[in-house]
């Protein structure tokens, strides 16, 4: 019978922890103490609190589950809502545990979280065809919680298959082609451009430097945590995963990808360029010479443009999945009653407009 111990930090942590997020980081780095880590430093405001269930089988840890919550006083109109240890830097979530003690580490967590009578949780964004969804669902609503699944995002990926960069690009739509080798031969003709792609922690001063001019001159919006990414590209660097590639001309940066490259899968985290030269196609082309690094070079089994369903990603990756997640409502709390209720309501009056929707389509 497993038990559950709750930490208010990483540093709380047993050394024996690491083995378990090793483990998980195969599947994600995601899910890397090192992620976790510079995300509660640079990307967690104070008024939230860590609480980190870690699951035992006598002295050995057998699952951890990551989790913040807001502190301090509330009142009645306030729910105790228990939420991931993740935000909008965060394109995968997932609870981690042993080999085969899935079932039972998730069943702990779920035991542990239902005593504290939190009035909701919310778990996102997770992989909707996995196993870990399906099964936490089902054990929230076996310990009274109303659950309520949501979308969050589509997640565009390529899978390699084992072919070269030249074979994977001649499967490219013929006008991203075109687009590459004309504005390619247009870029190489102003003489004073090139391309450097930064792996490791040697010059990694100068990488986010350029990272950060960049993105300072492109459409994006500055980051909330001016942290968060410099300390992202140098934990990279630190191990191994970095590959930031920066198209400079006339030696000021133009372009800008910060991809992570771990166990056989590449992400493309981040992309920037400056807006004064976006009829290069600059984007494009340091996406380019990107894929042939880590097919080639990397060896990448897996290519993933991670957040978002934006129509450019279709001309790169071969296949969609979808990341979702969920709310259970504690239906043994009267603000997780009236949550739970408000749910209900909110998704009848959807189908009833989606019901709508379809019977106007059938009448044209």
């Amino acid at each position: 019978m497993m038990h559950v111990v709750v930490y208010d930090s990483l540093d709380e942590l047993p050394s024996s922890c690491d083995l378990l997020f090793n483990e998980a980081g195969k599947y994600s780095f995601f899910m890397t103490t090192h992620w976790y880590r510079n995300l509660a430093l640079h990307a967690l405001p104070s008024e939230f609190q860590l609480r980190i269930y870690v699951a035992y089988d006598g002295a050995d840890v057998r699952g951890i589950l990551p989790m913040k919550f807001i502190s301090g006083r509330r009142s009645w109109l306030t729910d105790r809502r228990l939420d991931v240890l993740a935000n909008y830097y965060s394109s995968l979530f997932m609870p981690i545990f042993a080999a085969g003690d899935r079932g039972a580490a998730l069943s702990a967590f779920v035991d542990a979280i239902a005593d504290e009578r939190w009035d909701s949780v919310d778990l996102h964004p997770m992989a909707e065809n996995s196993a870990v969804f399906r099964d936490l669902a089902a054990i929230f609503a076996q310990n009274g919680l109303l659950v309520q699944p949501y979308f969050c995002f589509g997640n565009w990926y390529l899978e390699v298959n084992g072919r070269s960069y030249q074979e994977y690009f001649s499967t490219l739509p013929s006008k991203l082609q075109n687009t590459l080798n004309r504005k390619g031969r247009r870029m190489k003709s102003l003489g004073q451009s090139r391309i450097e792609i930064f792996t490791g922690i040697e010059f990694i001063d100068s990488a986010i430097a350029a990272y950060e001019k960049v993105y300072s001159f492109s459409w994006k919006i500055q980051e909330p945590h001016p942290g968060f990414m410099p300390g992202l590209i140098r934990l990279c660097a630190e191990n191994g995963w970095l590959r930031l590639g920066v198209i400079y001309i006339a030696d000021a940066p133009v372009a800008v990808q910060l991809w992570i490259v771990k166990d056989g899968i590449a992400a493309i985290y981040k992309l920037a360029y400056d807006e004064r030269i976006a009829k290069l196609s600059a984007g494009s082309i340091l996406t380019a010479k990107m894929m042939e690094y880590v097919i080639d070079i990397d060896k990448v089994h897996e290519v993933d443009y991670l957040t978002g369903d934006e129509e450019y990603k279709k001309d790169w990756m071969s296949h969609r999945r979808e990341r979702w997640g969920m709310v259970a409502c504690n239906m043994r709390t009267p603000r997780g009653i009236y949550m739970g209720a408000l749910k209900q309501v909110a998704d009848f009056a959807k189908s009833i407009i989606s019901s709508q929707s379809y019977v106007n389509r059938m009448d044209i």
